[in-house]
């Protein structure tokens, strides 16, 4: 799995554009579920139902609170699954590698 990191919201469009597999990690600093998500990402990296697929990390403190808001993001972490540019589905909170599996092969 390839990882990306988005530094504005222009990169998170960019992104969207390029990759038609693209999973998103909206997290911040000093959040214990974005770091114990960032353990699982890492995990789910080496499965085979991550094989094509793009991790893109979009960080708050990169691209602002006010770009979140309005994404509708309600809490960190959450992931997005986009499916050609558009979103698939949204998991908010931690998921373990097993259930990103699950989602990736449910919906892309």
């Amino acid at each position: 799995m390839q990882i990306l990191h988005a530094a504005s919201p222009e990169d998170h469009a960019a992104a969207l554009a390029a990759h038609p597999r693209l999973l998103v990690d909206y997290w911040k600093e000093d959040c214990p579920g974005c770091s114990m998500l960032d353990l699982s990402l890492r995990r789910f990296a080496a499965e085979p139902g991550a094989q094509g697929l793009v991790l893109l990390k979009v960080k708050l403190e990169d691209v602002g609170e006010a770009f979140f808001r309005g994404l509708g993001l309600r809490q960190t972490p959450t992931l997005a699954l986009f499916h050609e540019g558009r979103e698939a589905v949204r998991l908010p909170g931690f998921r373990s590698p097993a259930q990103l599996a699950e989602a990736v092969a449910a919906h892309l």
